[in-house]
């Protein structure tokens, strides 16, 4: 898999780079979301609590396939559906989504959701790297069977 092209050519910090490229919420909700098994456009605007605009939904899921970080494939019953995956480079992401979640938790007072709490719970009970090796492992599993990659 070749590297995304990042059009600035100045040495730059690659936090600074990773934050340009990914920085904005919803790219990164987007990726969690397909984590949770969602993966039509109606279910990233209807199912996420956050709210995203449908504007703003499609310029995301526009910028995350051409970074290749996810793709789609049209469902066979109805072309107009498009069906969104992770692709492997997007599936790396998980360890940042995981250190996001594990930072807030540890350091933000506030309102958990069921997720976060199942979440939460699940890691009392295994390792760092059991958690995001799982997820990352059942996420490809289920890319398997329904997408065949």
């Amino acid at each position: 898999m070749d590297k995304i092209k990042y059009k600035n050519r100045d040495s730059l910090c690659a936090c600074k780079v990773s934050l340009d490229i990914l920085g904005d919420k919803w790219s990164l909700i987007i990726v969690r979301d397909l984590f949770r098994n969602k993966n039509t456009f109606s279910q990233f605007l209807k199912e996420s609590s956050e709210g995203i605009a449908s504007n703003i939904l499609i310029d995301r899921l526009k910028k995350l396939i051409e970074l290749n970080i996810i793709g789609f494939e049209r469902n066979p019953e109805d072309k107009k559906i498009k069906k969104y995956y992770l692709t492997d480079r997007g599936v790396d992401l998980y360890s940042i989504i995981y250190e996001l979640q594990d930072w807030t938790i540890k350091n933000v007072d506030f309102n958990h959701s069921a997720n976060t709490e199942k979440w939460e719970e699940l890691n009392t009970l295994k390792s760092k790297d059991f958690v995001i090796s799982s997820y990352k492992n059942e996420y490809k599993k289920l890319r398997l069977e329904e997408f065949g990659f």
